[in-house]
């Protein structure tokens, strides 16, 4: 059953009891409180109150053919025709990461489909939080891709939770790699209350079984990058090797995944994801990169740049805002730096360009069949104090008086601590860092003051902590 999108977009409604109008009725199927239902289908779809018996519209979405482009990449190939491009699945494509590396491969001529549910816009929806940077519409963002460059991106719109939704995604786009974006990726978001962490949990956790059985099922060749994080890892007193650790035990020496400490319900998913992974890849012969990602900073990509409809989001509340982010917004209004507890919390950091680079060199130089390997994803290391200080430095040369403050931690974590982590599989690959220098803060903090009116600064202090998580649903801000 098909319906006109838009003028270049036709709309398929699959794995559905009941046809919606539009595709905005379908969102509405999402929760104001995010409470889980359990169905025919366990964790499936998130309810919008105890008497809502609506599924989850499972939509696909997918460009139309313009006139004067090629045929179908995958059709019968003659003798001295040029091989089709790689295809890459990208879940969770309207995400931050996602979106940016979508653009990223489709200009590098990927042939890209972007899955996603578009769940992270209605998180900001529920808990009253916005981008700084505006947002365009999924298909808006598509179209304005196409009018720039020629290249179309395919779409399709449902859960990955949703097996046949997800079966009819790799059925139809057969990827030769799936990059998988497509999970719950806050830490504050995962310990506001108990629904929160268990939507973090079976989301996270479920779906990348789903991802697995999928390329099990419908494409065995099939290369997984899947975006993990360096919170696996915890804050160890040892160097933090990359993925795999070398012991000597008693006389009997092995080579054996690194300890996992992980700090959040979220991160733990993580942490599951690469157990469940690992398995698979042994079990089944899976391919699979995991990118254990650092804290990504910036917003900005050659692609994203082209037009203010692929402007990428740039989240700064405290539950997505990431450290530096947050920082150059809080200078930019004139609020001071929240730094958390003593601020000697250390981790690695990337810029967002890395971040696609990053994801394309996983692609084009694959894992074998049967292999799990982690890469370490970040270029530099710094303290909250260190980032802080930068941020104060790079206010003053543009006549912004920073403050900094101490504010109690609401994280379980060590705040004082040895941190070393390994990072040079994917500099061995060819990665080329974009370093924090001077001039690139300068061009943060400028973007930042560019879009202050856009700011809420009800949403800058911490509101979620991790002693006082309760089970009883909670509404974060208003």
């Amino acid at each position: 059953m098909a319906h006109l999108l838009s003028a270049s977009c036709p709309l398929n409604i699959s794995c559905s009891k009941t046809s919606p109008k539009s595709l905005k009725q379908s969102s509405s199927a999402f929760p104001t409180s995010l409470t889980l239902r359990t169905s025919i289908q366990p964790f499936k779809t998130l309810s919008l109150n105890k008497n809502n018996t609506k599924k989850l519209f499972s939509v696909r979405a997918t460009t139309l053919q313009q006139p004067g482009t090629k045929p179908d990449s995958t059709s019968g190939q003659t003798s001295g025709e040029q091989p089709r491009p790689t295809r890459v699945m990208v879940i969770g494509g309207d995400g931050y990461c996602g979106w940016a590396t979508s653009l990223h491969l489709s200009n590098k001529n990927y042939e890209v489909a972007i899955v996603d549910n578009l769940v992270r816009r209605h998180f900001d929806d529920q808990l009253g939080l916005d981008s700084l940077t505006p947002i365009s519409s999924i298909h808006d963002r598509i179209r304005r891709w196409r009018s720039l460059t020629q290249k179309d991106i395919n779409l399709y719109i449902g859960d990955v939770c949703d097996f046949e939704f997800l079966s009819e995604a790799f059925t139809s786009f057969k990827p030769d790699a799936v990059v998988h974006f497509g999970e719950q990726r806050s830490a504050p978001y995962s310990m506001i209350d108990r629904s929160r962490a268990l939507y973090t949990q079976q989301n996270n956790v479920l779906g990348t079984l789903n991802v697995l059985f999928a390329i099990k099922e419908f494409s065995e060749d099939c290369h997984l990058v899947k975006l993990g994080t360096m919170g696996e890892y915890g804050t160890p007193n040892i160097d933090i090797e990359e993925g795999y650790i070398t012991i000597t035990h008693n006389g009997r020496t092995d080579t054996l995944p690194y300890p996992k400490q992980a700090s959040s319900f979220y991160h733990l998913s993580k942490v599951h994801d690469s157990n469940n992974i690992a398995f698979t890849c042994k079990a089944w012969g899976i391919r699979a990169t995991d990118l254990n990602q650092g804290v990504v900073y910036g917003v900005r990509t050659a692609e994203t740049e082209m037009h203010e409809e692929l402007y990428n989001r740039f989240d700064y509340d405290g539950i997505f805002g990431t450290a530096l982010n947050r920082f150059c917004v809080q200078a930019a209004v004139g609020h001071p730096l929240t730094v958390y507890g003593k601020g000697g919390q250390t981790r690695g950091y990337l810029d967002i360009r890395d971040t696609v680079q990053c994801v394309e060199l996983a692609i084009s130089n694959p894992a074998k069949r049967g292999e799990f390997r982690v890469f370490n994803q970040f270029t530099e290391q710094f303290s909250v104090n260190q980032l802080a200080s930068l941020v104060t430095k790079a206010g003053e040369k543009l006549g912004i008086e920073v403050q900094t403050i101490s504010v109690p931690n609401p994280r379980v974590e060590a705040e004082e601590h040895y941190y070393n982590a390994k990072h040079m599989k994917l500099i061995e690959l060819g990665l080329e860092p974009h370093l924090l220098s001077d001039s690139l803060l300068d061009s943060l903090l400028n973007f930042a003051v560019q879009f202050k009116d856009r700011v809420d600064t009800k949403q800058i202090m911490p509101s979620v902590s991790w002693r006082k998580i309760g089970a009883k649903p909670k509404t974060v801000s208003a």
